[in-house]
């Protein structure tokens, strides 16, 4: 398994991503997914083998990928990337060259831990900005979920607007590399953060 990118957040220390495993991770990700608070993930009713064969299946699709996340080298997120041309998004908005899809999960802790969330979707993101081709980061999460768009926009995600999706209603939003770089550098803890990249992105 392959270390992709590490970032040191100063307050909260490194944050790494690494290839996923969909056999040996199986365990670890249905525990996750099928929490409560994961509703949004829409695998609540999964058993093992339907993690672990969504898990085989992301990771033989030639346009999305998934990767494990760990804080101070432990498991505790996950992060998904795609091509919104091939993927989730197809007709149903404005592609442009260079657009990146993305998903990612927070482990469900008993007690949770002041920026430990936007700490993540800053990873994420810088990982997905350190590919030279990536122009935009596109998202398109559940219309209910106010949390995780009040996350996006704290890291310079616009909203474009609401879309049908066969699974849900989304909110499409869209982040430049200006957007994001403005955002992270806008506060103290993000503008200190520095990021290490081990490899470009698979």
């Amino acid at each position: 398994m392959t270390v992709v990118v590490a970032r040191v957040d100063d307050r909260l220390g490194e944050f790494a991503l690494r290839t996923l495993d969909p056999d040996a991770d199986a365990a670890l990700l249905h525990q996750w997914v099928t929490h409560p608070k994961a509703a949004f993930w829409l695998m609540q009713d999964a058993d093992l083998t339907r993690v672990a064969e969504e898990y085989q299946r992301i990771a033989a699709h030639p346009h999305h990928d998934a990767y494990l996340g760990l804080w101070r080298g432990s498991p505790a997120f996950l992060a998904e990337r795609y091509d919104p041309a091939h993927v989730e998004l197809v007709g149903l908005y404005d592609h442009q060259p260079g657009d990146v899809g993305m998903h990612f999960l927070c482990a469900p802790v008993g007690t949770p831990v002041h920026g430990f969330t936007r700490a993540v979707l800053t990873t994420v993101m810088a990982w997905l900005f350190a590919d030279p081709t990536t122009r935009r980061v596109v998202v398109e999460p559940d219309v209910r979920n106010t949390a995780v768009h009040a996350l996006n926009a704290a890291v310079g995600f616009e909203v474009v607007g609401p879309i049908a999706k066969p699974e849900k209603d989304a909110l499409l939003s869209v982040c430049t590399r200006a957007q994001f770089e403005a955002a992270v550098n806008s506060t103290a803890v993000d503008s200190a953060a520095t990021t290490r990249i081990e490899g470009a992105p698979a």
